[in-house]
């Protein structure tokens, strides 16, 4: 398949999954907040709870499948991957605001992954990470499309793994700070446990760690913009 119609493929199924994902919500909106969405949570059962985590562990590999059938190559098939990735986490917010009219702006809190502690954040952060993700992908693709070796070397995975620690720790900060009042980090991920799950639904967001989250995009850009200018000699 040429690039071109690969591409087109690929963003048409990202942008289904996004809706498929929004769709989700919509239901799990109309049983738990028919109200409309807001912090605090509401409870959850477990079996919802579990059953919510076992899907986004799903999605993902949904997502990777994609990017292992796009590609002969392990970087392109990364790529391919993380392409995926964005464009479906872009399109989700797309659905949700022509679905429900939420959010109501990009600094509007959402719940953003529950693996392996709740994410929280404004529906900016993600949204700057995927277009991230669509920039590396991009310089990847299009070099290896015109020929050019584009493997990543050691370091700079060693760069992209320590930005996106960074993201995750910016993520779950704030939820963290609330639940570690209560609880010590291994009993605070005991998602069964209904005194964990009762804490969790007092949680309001208080202050998204942008600085945390700042130093982590610009060690991912930097150590994309060093990767580009490898590739493009």
């Amino acid at each position: 398949m040429r690039f071109q119609h690969k591409l087109i493929t690929l963003i048409a199924f990202a942008i289904a999954m996004g809706f498929l994902e929004s769709a989700v919500v919509v239901y799990m909106r109309e049983i738990l907040y028919p109200e409309g969405f807001a912090f605090p949570l509401s409870p959850i059962p477990v079996n919802l709870a579990i059953t919510e985590l076992l899907r986004e562990v799903a999605t993902i590999i949904m997502l990777v499948t994609i990017g292992i059938m796009a590609a002969k190559r392990f970087s392109t098939g990364f790529a391919w991957f993380i392409f995926s990735f964005a464009i479906w986490d872009i399109f989700y917010y797309v659905f949700l605001k022509l679905l429900l009219g939420w959010p109501e702006s990009l600094m509007t809190w959402d719940v953003l992954f529950l693996i392996p502690t709740t994410w929280t954040g404004p529906v900016l952060s993600p949204v700057l990470v995927s277009m991230s993700m669509i920039l590396l992908a991009m310089v990847i693709l299009i070099y290896a499309e015109r020929g050019k070796e584009t493997r990543l070397h050691r370091l700079e995975w060693i760069g992209l793994i320590a930005g996106s620690v960074v993201l995750i720790i910016g993520f779950v900060f704030d939820y963290s700070q609330h639940m570690l009042t209560h609880f010590s980090l291994i009993e605070m991920l005991q998602v069964k446990n209904p005194e964990v799950l009762e804490v969790a639904t007092t949680y309001i967001p208080h202050q998204f760690p942008w600085w945390i989250f700042g130093i982590g995009e610009v060690i991912i850009l930097g150590t994309i913009g060093n990767y580009w200018k490898r590739v493009a000699r």
